[in-house]
């Protein structure tokens, strides 16, 4: 389901989170410094609760009980740490984790997570990045994003998050061995605060830790770009994608301020990167039967890029994307298609991938405009555009 925060002020959600920054006296001055450990009981003034939050008693312990709730560590700020907390939960469905280097009132922030109900499964857990109140899952998917592991019902079981300049481990029950290794942190944020969050599902936590480490040297850890992406492009503003016609005027089109971006690899242009996310409650979260009706608060962006052809041909593009596209070639429409939660993929989900669909392209010789209209709903805007014969 499409999912939303419930606090204005952490925007946390499966979909967008939390929190801002204040320095700490217990963060490391300089990398020669000493780690330091601080614990902090579940009853402690340190803890900003916010939501369906409050210190509970379960199975002997002291805790605290998160439920479509956060908790964050006050005057704390964090560059390289070790996380630890024992968690349990009752809940059959959920999402419960950590949030990190929070960051501008929750507006950019990484973000790990466990769920429930997918206990056992390639996704039951995942690390997403989040920007401008948006979080990206439906992007970032994979290897390094998300993972498999049983999560245990009704019984105290350990967390620790490991976080190391650019990259992050998560170990769930055994310590030795890393559940979810982070290869490269997507939201660039190097400082923030810490938070324990639950989107849903009681969820209880005890036994919190936190130990500062010296700065690891920042490096990214990035993936190839395949050899025939699309990789610059421009982009519009953001529009209310049901306030307009999507076909864009030669007279509109020219009067727009356009934004040169590029690509990130392996391919993405991530929408959120450059525009707040829109947070809506759509219709068909519940009731499928509503997939095809307007979304409120749907937003939209143009993309183009230009593409150079020595001879009139076909070529055939692959594309992913998320939410909603409409393709157009030298201003002609040639494809519309939805790959939002609820409507593909194996999981119904709307992960992006880089053959969710296949467009011809009959370019002319010479400069060729191809431009996207993209919208979005939730859980990550953006797209990816690839030639299927990039050696032609």
């Amino acid at each position: 389901m499409l999912l939303k925060c419930n606090s204005a002020r952490l925007r946390l959600i499966a979909i967008s989170i939390a929190v801002c920054g204040l320095t700490s006296p217990f963060a490391s001055a300089a990398q020669s410094q000493a780690s330091k450990t601080i614990s902090v009981p579940p009853d402690s003034p340190r803890w900003e609760l916010e939501g369906q939050a409050k210190v509970a008693d379960y199975q002997g312990r002291k805790s605290l009980l998160l439920d479509g709730a956060a908790a964050i560590l006050k005057d704390f700020e964090m560059r390289d740490a070790v996380i630890d907390v024992d968690v349990a939960t009752p809940a059959n469905r959920g999402f419960f984790g950590m949030q990190f280097r929070i960051v501008n009132d929750g507006a950019s922030a990484e973000w790990v997570y466990l769920r429930q109900h997918k206990s056992g499964l390639p996704d039951a857990m995942q690390y997403t990045p989040v920007l401008h109140t948006g979080a990206n899952w439906q992007i970032y998917n994979g290897p390094g994003f998300t993972g498999a592991i049983d999560i245990p019902k009704e019984t105290w079981f350990h967390l620790r998050l490991e976080v190391t300049g650019a990259q992050a481990k998560l170990y769930v029950k055994d310590m030795d061995k890393p559940a979810l290794v982070m290869n490269d942190l997507k939201s660039g944020v190097q400082k923030g605060q810490v938070a324990l969050h639950v989107l849903t599902g009681a969820t209880y936590f005890s036994n919190f830790e936190i130990r500062t480490m010296p700065d690891a040297p920042w490096e990214r850890h990035l993936p190839p770009m395949p050899l025939g992406t699309l990789t610059k492009w421009n982009l519009s503003q953001a529009y209310d994608a049901l306030a307009r016609d999507l076909e864009l005027p030669p007279s509109e089109k020219d009067a727009i301020s356009w934004q040169d971006v590029e690509a990130e690899p392996p391919g993405f242009v991530v929408l959120y990167r450059y525009f707040d996310a829109p947070h809506l409650r759509v219709s068909f979260a519940t009731n499928f039967s509503k997939r095809l009706e307007p979304q409120p608060g749907m937003k939209l962006v143009y993309a183009r890029t230009t593409i150079e052809s020595d001879r009139d041909q076909v070529k055939k593009l692959y594309i992913g994307y998320s939410d909603d596209v409409s393709v157009f070639l030298n201003g002609k429409i040639l494809f519309r298609g939805r790959s939002a939660q609820n409507f593909r993929d194996p999981g119904f989900l709307g992960i992006v991938n880089p053959e969710n669909d296949t467009v011809y392209l009959p370019l002319k010789k010479g400069s060729n405009e191809l431009m996207l209209a993209v919208s979005e709903l939730g859980g990550g805007w953006g797209f990816i555009c690839r030639w299927a014969d990039p050696e032609k």
